[in-house]
């Protein structure tokens, strides 16, 4: 079976065409061994926000992780009041939730033996380790 990719449409080439062009023009002038402006980074943020990281660091030759540090630290800021949202998601549960019997049988001697139905368990080791002697 052959895979190939579909073509992924660009909302507005034109805006990635310009960038592109004034990104080279400040590489090509004196100030190319400093770091690029903030305002050339700040429209490549805003454009990687609407065509993907990916394609805006490939076409204008940006390092794709400092690009996309630079989008994270920008969506930290645009938080009310400088305070990040949490939102809180309910814990998924099956339909069929699983069961299971765990035996424990120190060296020592004795038997424990848990039934689990489910998934949330956190205790489990801890529970083991203290019936078995550890700590």
């Amino acid at each position: 079976m052959e895979s190939r990719s579909l073509p992924i449409p660009v909302e507005n080439p034109s805006e990635l065409i310009e960038l592109s062009r004034r990104i080279e023009q400040w590489r090509r002038g004196p100030s190319r061994r400093r770091r690029m402006p903030e305002p050339l980074w700040a429209s490549a943020v805003q454009l990687a926000r609407r065509q993907g990281v990916h394609r805006v660091a490939r076409r204008l030759r940006l390092d794709y992780y400092s690009l996309k540090k630079r989008m994270r630290g920008g969506a930290e800021t645009a938080c009310p009041e400088g305070n990040p949202i949490f939102i809180e998601l309910p814990a998924f549960v099956s339909a069929g939730m699983p069961e299971c019997n765990i035996e424990v049988e120190p060296p020592r001697g004795g038997r424990m033996r848990i039934h689990i139905k489910g998934t949330a368990l956190t205790d489990l080791a801890s529970i083991t380790r203290a019936f078995c002697g550890g700590k």
